[in-house]
């Protein structure tokens, strides 16, 4: 399997407003978890006119307070939000009503595809399902403020409304959980979709962009190359998981406990979803076969043996 070169280090320094140039400031929540790594990641972009991004979750904690400190004395002219996970945009609307700033994003909530019949979508849960964005913005389109213009780069997979932010005239990009430094993004069907991540990851490739700013963990340097790295594990992965169907294995839970026999067990669940995204991508090449609707408890087979 590829190696990507995951970087593991970083300070969190929960409740401090930790300076990483270019007008950028850190403060990262103390949400800590097998998910969300050391907590979620707001930025603070500007200098006396600020645009938050990805303001984090509605918890409880003094992230909200920590948020207020820094930004006092400045005035907070955009919200931006990746995408619509618990712990990234309900604080968002606390934020919204203290600032009267408006609210930047793809758009609402929304699975990547509409669930099957008698399907549970196991991350329901984790959906913010009452964020509603002022602004819905489009690839490509630029929100500018006084002193700092952003970019906003389509990038679907991990969510269907995950949208970066590269900040114009830098080498930096607001990646949300699309990249991440730590580990690589769940991509977990009906809400995520492996084609789209996959297609997001070109996106990317394309790009200028040289430093991501994460959603969780420390800032990624080298991106391009962390990006190619991760597309090709993703591939690899695919084929292991042919492999494994190939070799005769029926159940996504048979081939989790093979392809990721070297991973804490915590997170097989997580794995089998990633499995289940990359089983539709595979039913979609007509590589692999299901006599029953997809779902992480299904039968799966190589679609060649239907023709010995």
């Amino acid at each position: 399997m590829q190696t990507i070169p995951f970087k593991a280090e970083f300070e969190p320094r929960h409740g401090e407003a930790v300076d990483l140039g270019n007008d950028i400031i850190r403060i990262t929540a103390p949400n800590s978890g097998p998910f969300t790594f050391h907590g979620t990641n707001t930025y603070i972009v500007g200098k006396k006119e600020v645009a938050v991004i990805d303001p984090g979750p509605e918890d409880g904690s003094d992230h909200f307070k920590s948020l207020i400190k820094a930004i006092k004395g400045k005035t907070v002219s955009h919200i931006l939000v990746t995408h619509t996970h618990v712990d990234h945009s309900p604080l968002t609307r606390r934020l919204a009503k203290e600032t009267g700033a408006p609210v930047f994003a793809e758009g609402p909530h929304r699975a990547a595809r509409e669930l099957h019949l008698g399907e549970i979508n196991a991350l329901d849960a984790s959906g913010d399902k009452d964020f509603e964005p002022d602004h819905i913005i489009a690839h490509g389109e630029e929100i500018k403020g006084n002193g700092f213009a952003f970019e906003a780069v389509f990038t679907p997979g991990h969510t269907a409304n995950h949208m970066a932010f590269a900040l114009k005239g830098t080498n930096k990009l607001f990646s949300g959980d699309h990249v991440m430094a730590w580990a690589t993004s769940i991509v977990a069907p009906p809400d995520g979709n492996m084609v789209q991540y996959m297609n997001s990851l070109e996106t990317l490739l394309a790009r200028d962009e040289t430093s991501y700013l994460p959603g969780h963990g420390g800032q990624l340097d080298k991106a391009k190359e962390f990006v190619r790295a991760l597309r090709t594990h993703r591939k690899m992965r695919e084929a292991a998981i042919l492999q494994r169907i190939q070799k005769g294995d029926r159940t996504i839970g048979e081939i989790v406990a093979v392809i990721y026999k070297e991973t804490d067990k915590r997170l097989h669940g997580a794995a089998a979803l990633s499995v289940f995204a990359h089983m539709e991508d595979l039913i979609e090449k007509r590589m692999v076969g299901s006599d029953e609707t997809p779902s992480l408890t299904s039968s799966y087979f190589p679609l060649e043996a239907q023709k010995i």
